[in-house]
């Protein structure tokens, strides 16, 4: 049977232009429908705009404490408009660069916008104002992605807030800010906000904020956040919301106490949920779990030629998961080869001051599983680039195993945490160990030193007193027989 395309790609989101353009490079001929922009949440509600705030909030601080650096310290009065204006700006050169239309067209991929659904497990129907299209495909990828999740708060639908879809249309900065949700969105707008000089609460059901993060590194950070301001209410059950004057009140039990809190703004920030209600996925027999799409690790669903990646599928809420599991459901239908996602590496980031990171396995995976392992730590205050720029507030925490350094898994709370999280990625995909990692060169001041510093700790806690004493009697050395414990770091 022929189809009108090889390839049909529902979404325009990471997953979406990277299964679109993928395919393309393949030969297939390959449609992609997106209902609104290309570029999905990452560019225009996640990522992109989020990071942005972030460093203008960073410089902010920095302008204000440059007394720590032997500068003077400044007012630093924030043109909230401005940094608002830029924002924006900074999302529409990441779209032109990488997101739009035309750079996908130049690639062979044709670019639809309207409500793509199922009419059959092959035939997709495009609703476009004034205009409907059917049209079939051979293999189908749904990348729609996931929307902010509002929770039934009563008197929440009824007072307006904000969630990361409308965060970054403001122009206006609140005095007060209340955030519901203490994970990534959450504290990062929070500590973004309270460095522009806005009075924020954090509210959470749960009584510790990033609570996918190890406990000791989502510590650092929640204390980081006290410090600069940030009121974290945990622990708390809100009860309910109401309009007060101009601005929203939160009535809370937190430690069996009543609270009330009052706001200019509400930011709702407790979780996403996969964007499936207009795909007639009953029409194509595609079966959902969990209000998501089901997938196997080949990112198939249920029936053969449907593929799902990303938000959409509710495994992982990154953009570099539904950039791989793009990769992954690709080369399972248009190559036929037995790609996995690789869910056992995950890494991931809340981009903080410090910035929070992990991959691998938690020490809660290990001890369920019965491995055997030991936790290698090295203090941030003694990495030498940490120290020339004042950024000596941090841990990096390695859990490997003691014979052979084999690592397991990794976290990391301080700065450049994003980035020194990709190189223990690496050494866990491709079976390297600590013992590897000590024993390559890495340049000197950089924060990397610091993971080869922590390496270098395997190294230390394996030599045994033993050890040293044969080698002098062998060698006839006169020093003496240094003996480590494990909490000594060399």
């Amino acid at each position: 049977m022929l189809y009108d395309y090889d390839l049909i790609v529902l979404g325009g989101g990471a997953g979406g232009l990277t299964s679109s353009a993928i395919a393309s490079t393949l030969g297939a001929r390959t449609l992609m429908v997106e209902r609104a922009r290309l570029g999905g949440d990452c560019t225009w509600h996640g990522c992109v705009p989020s990071k942005t705030l972030l460093k203008g909030a960073r410089i902010a601080r920095q302008i204000r404490n440059a007394g720590a650096y032997g500068l003077i310290d400044q007012s630093a009065d924030v043109p909230f408009g401005r940094m608002m204006e830029y924002v924006r700006s900074v999302r529409e050169e990441v779209y032109r660069d990488a997101d739009a239309p035309e750079r996908y067209e130049q690639l062979g991929v044709e670019v639809r916008f309207g409500n793509g659904r199922f009419l059959d497990a092959h035939t997709i129907e495009i609703q476009a104002t004034g205009s409907v299209e059917h049209v079939s495909g051979r293999f189908v990828v749904v990348a729609t992605g996931a929307t902010a999740f509002v929770p039934p708060i009563p008197g929440l639908s009824e007072v307006p807030y904000l969630t990361n879809e409308t965060l970054f249309e403001m122009d206006r900065q609140p005095d007060r800010l209340a955030i519901l949700g203490a994970g990534p969105i959450g504290v990062e707008m929070a500590q973004a906000f309270a460095r522009f000089g806005t009075q924020v609460t954090v509210v959470d059901i749960l009584d510790r904020i990033l609570p996918r993060d190890d406990e000791e590194m989502a510590g650092i950070l929640g204390s980081r956040l006290e410090d600069e301001g940030v009121d974290l209410v945990l622990g708390a059950r809100v009860a309910g919301v109401r309009a007060v004057n101009d601005g929203v009140s939160l009535t809370a039990t937190a430690s069996g106490e009543p609270v009330e809190i009052e706001a200019d703004s509400l930011l709702v920030a407790t979780g996403r949920r996969a964007n499936i209600g207009l795909l007639n996925l009953d029409k194509a027999g595609v079966r959902t779990a969990d209000g998501s799409i089901a997938v196997d690790r080949r990112c198939r669903t249920n029936v053969r030629h449907v593929y799902a990646v990303g938000d959409v599928t509710g495994q992982y809420q990154f953009t570099h998961m539904s950039e791989h599991m793009a990769k992954v459901a690709v080369s399972n239908a248009l190559l036929k080869l037995p790609a996995r996602v690789d869910n056992r590496n995950v890494p991931w980031v809340t981009f903080t001051d410090p910035e929070i990171a992990h991959v691998g396995a938690s020490v809660q995976d290990l001890e369920k599983k019965g491995v055997r392992y030991r936790t290698y730590r090295f203090p941030y205050s003694m990495i030498d680039r940490a120290i020339t720029d004042g950024e000596t507030e941090g841990l990096i925490k390695v859990y490997a195993r003691e014979s052979t350094g084999r690592i397991f898994g990794v976290d990391i709370a301080g700065a450049r945490a994003g980035e020194l999280i990709s190189e223990y990625a690496l050494a866990i995909r491709n079976g390297l160990s600590l013992r590897n990692i000590a024993d390559t060169i890495h340049p000197y001041p950089t924060y990397a030193l610091g993971a080869r510093r922590a390496a270098d700790q395997w190294y230390v806690q394996k030599r045994a007193p033993w050890m040293t004493r044969l080698v002098k009697a062998v060698f006839r050395y006169r020093g003496p027989v240094l003996e480590f414990g494990e909490d000594d770091i060399l």
